[in-house]
């Protein structure tokens, strides 16, 4: 079983189908040149032949001429040429009258009998004919012409036979040098083809080597191989995928370790406060409800990074759908208000809905709101007192935009390209007082990037932040 999955693998190989396309190239140009050259051979051999014979019955026809309409054929001379003639070509040759009676055969079997064939008449009205005998013999018409002043005259016909053994003979010698020659080329082709194939699939097997080397090892080596410019790009290529798998991997260890931290951070104070409350033989009951209500809120911290942890492992998951529908997005937005107003009334902070047109488009509204309401609960939270969020709503002929500022603290620039990344915070001991996980703006791009849209942030520190999202109108599968 091993051996047959060996040479399943040897035949769908590179280095197999290149082996087998530089072999027919070597071959079949053999073969084709092979059996044109035998061809052409045997047609100049079979219109030498035809040739010669044509011409020596030219040279007879003009010794057979007797008058204006008689044929000499009694002259002993002019019969041994014919029968030398015949001899010579292993063929045969017959003289046929204006009566078309055959008064000469060298093989003395028709003499006196009539033979009125197609070819024979076809020669009497001036036209020489020549064809194959059943693949053995060339027969051809020479027609034998006395010319007056003015007029040429028929006065018999020359049908004669050569044999066309000789030029077998040659082919068959030949066609036996030929596929030799055939045979040498192919197993040259076939040693050529073996060692061109394993020259070019070299750089690939290098290649494989190498990356075998830093599948078993770690991310930390590159791939440096230089044989020629295609492997030089791949390895350039991989060298790029392997700084990415670098920056995926670093970013996923510092993932866990903050996961790890945000979930040990509450458990660490519930536990304290436990603990505190045990080593106490008489607690009062004020001081045992105030360690309970920090105990209560540390759970719910706990649930609110659990809860957001799992929405975004629900949004990594490519294969999970976007339910997708038209949807009024003037409407979807001020629901979306109506349900945040209440906290930003809390914190003494305006909220405003500007839109510039009636939009609808194709999206998933529970993800997307998700979206936008923690970009407008995080305008409200990281705000100052008395403060505003405006929220604007507008479209072109592809997307729609919808713009969340606020005159808030801001964003230091330097934290502007690290915002979106999960459980990052500008201001810890802030976030941790009003109660942020890290978790929201990751959500929100995850939303975002998943209806093909885009996300970008504009802030000044001190004065304020400004969120742009756009969303295509019509979602792009």
């Amino acid at each position: 079983m091993h051996k047959i999955k060996f040479q399943g693998k040897f035949f769908k190989s590179l280095n197999f189908r290149i082996m087998l396309f530089l072999l027919l190239m070597g071959t079949v140009p053999a073969l084709i040149i092979g059996g044109v050259f035998l061809m052409s051979y045997e047609r100049q051999a079979m219109a030498q032949l035809s040739n010669d014979v044509k011409n020596q019955c030219q040279i007879l026809s003009t010794q057979l001429r007797d008058g204006e309409n008689l044929l000499k054929t009694e002259d002993e001379v002019l019969q041994g040429e014919l029968t030398q003639l015949a001899s010579l070509y292993d063929g045969r040759i017959i003289i046929i009258d204006q009566n078309f009676q055959i008064i000469e055969d060298t093989s003395q079997l028709e003499e006196g009998r009539i033979m009125v064939a197609e070819e024979v008449v076809r020669c009497f009205k001036g036209e020489n004919t020549s064809h194959y005998v059943s693949g053995r013999f060339i027969e051809m018409t020479v027609p034998i012409i006395v010319e007056n002043k003015d007029t040429k005259t028929v006065i018999g016909v020359i049908l004669a036979s050569a044999s066309t053994d000789v030029i077998h003979v040659q082919m068959e010698g030949l066609t036996a040098s030929v596929q030799m020659w055939i045979v040498v080329v192919i197993i040259c082709a076939l040693a050529l083809s073996i060692i061109l194939a394993n020259w070019l699939i070299r750089p690939l097997q290098h290649m494989n080597r190498s990356i075998g080397g830093l599948v078993e090892g770690s991310l930390d080596g590159d791939l440096d191989i230089h044989d020629c410019t295609e492997t030089e790009n791949i390895s350039d290529t991989f060298n790029l995928m392997l700084a990415k798998l670098r920056l995926v991997e670093e970013s996923r260890q510092e993932f866990v370790s903050n996961v790890s931290h945000e979930l040990k951070t509450p458990l660490t104070s519930m536990k304290v406060l436990a603990d505190s409350l045990l080593m106490q033989e008489e607690v009062p009951n004020e001081l045992y409800r105030e360690f309970m209500q920090d105990i209560t809120e540390e759970i719910d911290r706990e649930n609110s990074i659990i809860s957001d942890l799992l929405t975004l492992v629900k949004m990594d998951r490519k294969t999970q759908e976007l339910n997708i529908a038209v949807t009024d997005v003037n409407e979807f937005m001020e629901t979306i208000l109506k349900r945040l107003r209440p906290i930003a009334e809390k914190a003494n902070v305006e909220v405003v809905f500007e839109s510039n047109r009636s939009v609808s488009a194709e999206i998933d509204a529970s993800r997307l709101s998700l979206a936008f309401s923690n970009l407008v609960e995080n305008a409200i939270k990281y705000n100052n007192e008395n403060g505003w969020v405006r929220v604007t709503l507008d479209a072109d002929h592809k997307f729609f935009y919808v713009k969340v500022s606020d005159s808030g603290m801001g964003i230091p620039q330097e934290s502007l390209d690290y915002i979106f990344e999960r459980f990052y915070r500008v201001d810890k001991s802030h976030s941790r007082e009003i109660g942020g996980t890290g978790l929201g703006l990751a959500i929100t791009k995850s939303a975002v990037v998943a209806h093909r849209g885009a996300i970008k942030v504009q802030s000044k520190l001190g004065e304020g932040t400004t969120f742009t999202v756009r969303i295509p109108l019509r979602y792009i599968v």
